[in-house]
């Protein structure tokens, strides 16, 4: 059973981390978030799922606005060939998520670690990140270091790679 967003809330604050979160309608595509946003600042995510033709998977977690080729992430990230998007079954299998409320918190629930998690490392240079907090009704602040000890302590050591250029 996935965690439930009160949960999440409670790993996040037994870890010391102070994030803020803000409620909204549901966003499905970044431009949908961009037009619902308002005033939160620091760096927005997009995130996707992929697999290989070995059934390997992979949360690529990017700014926004950063351009992934599709048909050449594969050498960067480590995939044994090109990508595709992981099926919405192993989504909600894997990172307990529907598709629409992908985010990099929903490591949280990979406890088999079954995803590699990739995160460019431009979203690191700002002051603050914005992810979805396994939803998609709500974006959830961090600090970058926050998410570093976040991510520790669900036991995923992300590949931090510059995806763009």
């Amino acid at each position: 059973m996935p965690k439930s967003y009160e949960q999440l809330m409670q790993f996040i604050d037994d870890l010391g981390i102070e994030v803020s979160t803000v409620r909204h309608a549901a966003v499905y595509t970044v431009a949908e978030a961009q037009a619902l946003r308002g005033k939160i600042t620091g760096a927005h995510t997009k995130n996707l799922f992929l697999k290989d033709k070995r059934d390997s998977f992979f949360l690529l977690t990017v700014d926004e606005e950063a351009e992934v080729d599709l048909k050449t992430i594969h050498t960067k990230i480590g995939a044994s060939s090109r990508v595709s998007f992981g099926k919405p079954e192993k989504l909600m299998e894997y990172l307990g998520l529907v598709p629409g409320a992908v985010s990099v918190l929903g490591v949280i629930n990979d406890a088999g670690h079954n995803v590699k998690l990739i995160l460019d490392e431009s979203l690191l240079q700002h002051e603050t990140i914005n992810a979805h907090p396994l939803t998609n009704e709500a974006t959830t602040s961090i600090r970058p270091d926050d998410l570093l000890k976040f991510l520790k302590a669900t036991g995923h050591s992300p590949l931090i790679l510059k995806i763009e250029g």
